[in-house]
């Protein structure tokens, strides 16, 4: 169930000390003056973003998401627009990530990374001609050393806000009319980050939104997400909205940087990869309506065999059933016997086998 209780939270704390002792009652129980945003000309509404995340929030995901409503956006996993570009050139099929977007319902936003910006304005106009996405981001806050050291993207371009600008104005050139947003860390160390410039760089070039991860590059994701200095980039922002994201993980969490920080929008990433009706449960929050209790455990179970099912439609048995694996552990997060399970479900090889661990050790009442 969800407990609505009073959130006890000091003044710029982090989501991670965001405390939640006994009930909710006095934020989510008041209607927020929350209203949608505008991304160029789409309307965001409610205005609550599902993240990209590579390896997850592929078609099936987003399915089951869609399936419990309450989400503004959705994102595909990020999109590599050189391997895109070489795909395309030698008539081969388009990235796996790819999959589902030409037919799933709308808004939708397909997030893209390189460096060079001729590249990524040709991956984002096709994007938009053939894939017909509503919006293309740009993702310059990746940290992992496979995208930042080896490809000087990600959030390696942080460091260089020039290649940015430049990156971004040949993009929205290209996708015109459809927006180009931009997601961001706060910098790539303490040292050098400057979160404002890069904000008022981002906003000159004609990004339509910028989305700000609340950690340094150097993080990755560790410690806490500073919201506080989220909040503080508004006011380097002229006419684009500002969604905040860093561990959100709770009804309470969305409710809070609603009231107390500086953002339009708010996406929410890991917390939702086992709990995919968090979006429903917030946007009710935000809208001062009763919060929708959590599926029973025995609903659950059908939602993570659904989501099974989605998978090896797509990839067949052996592999759709190797990728599950990290899906079904996602979704006995933080249960009594999560542990147990989670060691039985990480070895299946066939959906039998993945059919008896679920049946047989998927947490119950």
């Amino acid at each position: 169930m969800v407990h609505r209780s009073t959130l006890t939270i000091r003044p710029n704390a982090s989501p991670e000390q965001w405390s939640e002792s006994t009930n909710v009652a006095a934020d989510a129980d008041t209607k927020l003056n929350v209203k949608p945003l505008k991304i160029g000309p789409m309307v965001v509404d409610p205005p609550l973003f599902q993240a990209p995340m590579a390896g997850y929030t592929n078609f099936a995901y987003r399915q089951i998401v869609r399936d419990y409503g309450g989400v503004g956006l959705q994102a595909t996993e990020m999109v590599n627009a050189r391997g895109f570009a070489w795909l395309d050139e030698h008539e081969a099929e388009h990235p796996d990530r790819l999959w589902g977007v030409r037919e799933e319902p709308r808004p939708l936003a397909v997030q893209i990374w390189d460096n060079d910006p001729e590249v990524m304005a040709k991956v984002g106009r096709r994007l938009v001609e053939e894939y017909q996405v509503s919006v293309v981001d740009i993702n310059f806050g990746c940290p992992v050393k496979q995208v930042t050291e080896k490809a000087h993207s990600g959030s390696y371009l942080l460091r260089d806000p020039m290649r940015m600008h430049a990156i971004i104005s040949q993009m929205v050139k290209a996708c015109s009319p459809t927006p180009v947003t931009a997601k961001i860390r706060l910098g790539c160390t303490r040292e050098c980050g400057n979160p404002a410039e890069v904000a008022r760089i981002v906003e000159e070039a004609g990004a339509a939104a910028l989305t700000v991860h609340g950690r340094f590059a150097e993080d990755y994701f560790r410690g806490s997400a500073d919201w506080s200095q989220i909040a503080a980039i508004k006011q380097h922002l002229k006419n684009i909205p500002l969604i905040g994201n860093g561990d959100i993980d709770s009804v309470e969490k969305v409710v809070y940087a609603f009231k107390h920080y500086s953002v339009d929008g708010v996406m929410i990433a890991r917390a939702a990869l086992g709990r995919p009706w968090l979006f429903s449960q917030a946007t009710a929050a935000i809208r001062g309506e009763p919060i929708p209790p959590d599926p029973s455990l025995d609903e659950q179970r059908q939602c993570l065999l659904r989501h099974y099912e989605l998978v090896i439609a797509r990839f067949g048995i052996t592999k759709g059933t190797h990728l599950m694996r990290k899906y079904a552990c996602c979704y006995a997060q933080g249960m009594p016997g999560a542990r147990f399970f989670r060691s039985n479900v990480a070895h299946v090889e066939t959906p039998e086998d993945f059919y008896q661990v679920v049946e047989r050790d998927f947490p119950r009442a």
